[in-house]
C-alpha cells in the first residue's frame, strides 16, 4: 500500500474551465504553476524553474470555486495523483493530474491583496466560510469541518515554583 497525497501552492496558469458530465456533475480543470528553486551551473546564481501541474475538481464545490478563480490566482491545493492514458491519432498519450480534495484561495479575487484567511473563500468585501467538503470520489465520507476558534483565556501569572512537577 502506498500513500497518494499531494500538497502544492502556486498560481493558476489560465482561467479555470468548467464542464459537466452527462449526469450533471461539474468538472473544473485548471493549471497551476509551482516554482522550484535551483542553481544555474553556468552562472552559479539561484533562480526559479516553473513546474506546470494539471488539476481537476468535481462536484458543487467545483462550480463555487470556479466563480472565484482566474488566471494568476494564488491557491493551495491538497489532493491525490491520478494517471490517465489514451491513444490519439495512433499515438499513445498519458498524463498525471491532481484530483483536488481541498483548495484554499490565498489571494483576494477583488484586488489581488494577500488574504491569508485559512479555509475561507473571498465573498464580496469580506470573507465567508468555504463550503463544506463533499464525499470524495472513492466514496469515503468527507472529513468534518473544524469548530470555530474560541477566544483564548486571560493570561495568568504562574511562576515555575508554583508548578507541582
Amino acid at each position: 500500500m502506498g500513500i497518494n497525497r499531494v500538497c502544492i501552492t502556486g498560481n493558476l496558469t489560465r482561467d479555470p474551465e468548467t464542464r459537466s458530465t452527462q449526469g450533471g456533475t461539474a468538472i473544473l480543470s485548471m493549471g497551476v504553476a509551482v516554482n522550484d528553486r535551483c542553481k544555474d551551473p553556468a552562472t552559479g546564481e539561484w533562480g526559479d524553474r516553473p513546474n506546470y501541474v494539471d488539476c481537476v475538481m468535481f462536484g458543487s464545490r467545483a462550480e463555487a470555486v470556479s466563480r472565484r478563480l482566474s488566471k494568476g490566482s494564488k491557491v493551495a491545493i491538497e489532493g491525490k495523483l491520478r494517471y490517465s492514458s489514451w491513444e490519439r491519432d495512433g499515438q499513445k498519450r498519458s498524463k498525471i493530474e491532481v484530483v483536488v480534495d481541498d483548495i484554499e484561495l490565498m489571494s483576494r479575487g477583488d484586488n489581488g491583496q494577500q488574504g491569508g484567511q485559512g479555509g475561507y473563500a473571498p465573498q464580496g468585501g469580506g470573507y465567508a466560510p468555504a463550503p463544506q467538503r463533499q464525499a470524495n470520489r472513492c466514496g469515503s465520507p468527507a472529513p468534518q469541518q473544524a469548530p470555530a476558534p474560541q477566544e483564548a483565556p486571560a493570561a495568568v501569572d504562574v511562576y515555575d515554583e508554583e508548578i507541582p512537577f
